[in-house]
């Protein structure tokens, strides 16, 4: 049966690759003969183009924005006009 506890968890830590793909991990908490799990995540170097959420929204299939509370209520009034006819 495998042992499923958890062991120690320590804090995210930022390495630079060294040539030949290398990584060095170096903190005191580390015991020496112990098995350790590194997950490893690659940053990008180029930036991540952000949208802003007005344009997220309107790319959204059957999307509705609305520039005031006026334009909600005429909308919803129409709506329940299609409703009942």
């Amino acid at each position: 049966m495998m042992d499923m506890t958890l062991g120690s968890r320590f804090e995210p830590h930022e390495v630079v690759v060294l040539p030949g793909g290398k990584i060095e991990i170096s903190t005191p908490e580390l015991i020496p003969g112990k098995r350790a799990t590194v997950v490893v995540t690659m940053e990008d170097q180029e930036p991540v183009e952000q949208q802003h959420v007005i344009d997220l929204l309107t790319a959204l299939p059957g999307h509705r924005l609305f520039q005031n509370a006026e334009e909600v209520d005429a909308y919803l009034r129409e709506e329940r006009d299609a409703w009942e006819h």
